[in-house]
């Protein structure tokens, strides 16, 4: 076995993820996330966009898949996003309300019990599950899996 030096400085760089209509999901995380499109490809079997803020790229979407993203494969668990603020999290919520999105829980929900973090869980057009949470906030209601990160049981 090779030993190696740990990066000095590592952190996500973005997401990529499959898609079955673009121009679906892209709408979809524009209207949810606030995210723009910095690049886009629109030639047959080759379509993707690029999105972000500020000029930092978060997620990519490719539209090379057909069907649900399965849940029951080895693979992403779910991404998720932080907001500053419990309130922003209750406006991300009223958006997927109004665009029929699915969620796991009902309302923002704690982390865990007596956990002050806390958001929203949902798929996306696709069935990928996401997340949108804040750092403080959620300790106002009762977590919905107990003894354990909410997180992990959507």
């Amino acid at each position: 076995m090779t030993t190696t030096t740990a990066p000095t400085a590592l952190k996500t760089g973005h997401v990529g993820l499959n898609v079955t209509d673009l121009a679906r999901s892209i709408d979809f995380y524009r209207a949810v996330l606030g995210l723009d499109v910095q690049a886009e490809g629109a030639e047959e079997g080759r379509r993707f966009a690029f999105l972000g803020r500020d000029g930092h790229l978060l997620v990519t979407l490719w539209q090379q898949s057909d069907g649900r993203f399965p849940t029951n494969r080895p693979g992403l668990h779910h991404l998720s996003f932080q907001v500053e603020t419990i309130a922003e999290v209750q406006a991300i919520q009223a958006t997927l309300r109004a665009l029929g999105a699915e969620f796991a829980y009902d309302g923002v929900v704690p982390h865990g019990e007596g956990a002050s973090s806390g958001g929203v869980f949902f798929t996306d057009p696709d069935g990928i599950r996401l997340e949108v949470y804040a750092p403080t906030g959620a300790d106002v209601v009762a977590a919905p899996v107990g003894g354990a990160p909410t997180c992990g049981f959507f």
